[in-house]
């Protein structure tokens, strides 16, 4: 944005009543190894199934901090920001700050019922409006600037009435957020979208504590995979796998079944089942066992401190199961984090890509 521009939108945000503290046409871009002032965003290295995305739509004040703000909460897959139930077309941000066109500055976020539901993205919606203020949030004064939560599926509106009705008691007032059927969402200007991302000293109403307790659901539920009594152990495995994971013994290199597999897959604990290794992070080390950079989830291995052998080493182990995995050490690839996972064949069971379904392990296939 040139200097020019940058006056003209100050100019503006000035007579539409919207506060711009800090604001400086320099610093559209941010500036490199600046620390952002806003939370990571969870859903950055997730997958998701565009066909099963849903659609809401929120009014919160000035979108800049809304779209911020609902990104990341985890499950959202895309927010993007326009002006919603308006009563003309195509409106220009300009006429929807002067010219009395009905809108309201909106986002639209399309987020993946399996992990995050419209209950739980409106409580968060709720957290970061005063829903009792009639057209305005922050230092923002106009009907742009009104709340509302608009719809396109009429099951939702049931959902919402239910999550403001349990939002009513918090409040001396009454709640003057409307809900209403989405009519129309023009899309805002490309300079409006993402603007924190772009601007992360610019202007935002929004508090974003409420994130920082956000917890991250567990791709892998260690209930699913409990551990067998050990005389059903040794009727399940070999005498190789019993040994290695019940007894902590040690497999020969180059001669066990999977340092040299490379198909795609996952590897589970042999006596549990639980998910431990993806192929996606398999790389050959160049010592006999398969070696993987990462687990699939951090939490799904257990660390412990071996001095057997007059050496201190890390043994790894599975989570569910407690079966001895191998040892993990600080000679991986860098650029993959340092890390080398070497672990026992006999400690585990490969699942190949095309039998993940059958076996229940479908909802993995995006970690390969």
């Amino acid at each position: 944005m040139n200097f020019k521009k940058a006056f003209m939108l100050l100019l503006m945000l000035l007579l539409a009543g919207c506060s711009v503290p800090n604001f400086n046409p320099a610093s559209e871009t941010t500036a490199a190894g600046s620390e952002s002032r806003f939370p990571d965003n969870p859903n950055k290295e997730l997958t998701f199934d565009t066909n099963n995305l849903k659609d809401i739509w929120f009014a919160g004040g000035c979108f800049w901090g809304v779209e911020a703000y609902m990104a990341r909460v985890f499950g959202v897959y895309d927010v993007t920001s326009g002006y919603a139930n308006g009563n003309t077309e195509n409106p220009t941000y300009e006429e929807v700050t002067r010219k009395n066109t009905g809108h309201a500055e909106t986002v639209h976020v399309r987020y993946d019922p399996e992990r995050v539901d419209l209950e739980k993205l409106l409580s968060h919606y709720f957290m970061i409006i005063d829903p009792t203020l009639l057209n305005q949030q922050g230092n923002d004064r106009g009907e742009q600037y009104r709340t509302g939560v608009y719809f396109e599926d009429e099951a939702d509106r049931s959902v919402i009435e239910k999550v403001m009705a349990n939002e009513a008691p918090k409040y001396d007032d009454p709640i003057v957020t409307e809900v209403e059927p989405l009519e129309h969402y023009y899309l805002a200007e490309e300079y409006h979208q993402d603007y924190l991302e772009k601007n992360p000293n610019g202007y935002c109403h929004v508090e974003f504590d409420s994130l920082e307790d956000q917890k991250v659901p567990a791709l892998i539920d260690a209930a699913l995979y409990p551990k067998p009594s050990d005389e059903e152990l040794k009727a399940k495995l070999t005498d190789a796998q019993y040994n290695v994971t019940q007894e902590n013994d040690t497999e020969f290199a180059y001669s066990n079944e999977y340092w040299d597999n490379y198909e795609p897959g996952i590897y589970v604990d042999v006596a549990t089942g639980e998910p431990l290794f993806s192929s996606r992070d398999k790389y050959d080390s160049k010592c006999g066992w398969p070696s993987f950079t990462q687990p699939i989830e951090p939490d799904v291995v257990t660390e412990h401190k071996d001095t057997n052998f007059n050496m201190t080493r890390i043994e790894v182990r599975s989570r569910s199961g407690d079966s001895h995995l191998g040892h993990v050490f600080n000679d991986g690839p860098k650029d993959k984090g340092g890390l080398r996972y070497c672990i026992n064949s006999a400690s585990i069971l490969f699942i190949p890509e095309a039998e993940m379904e059958a076996e229940g392990y479908g909802y993995l296939k995006e970690m390969l």
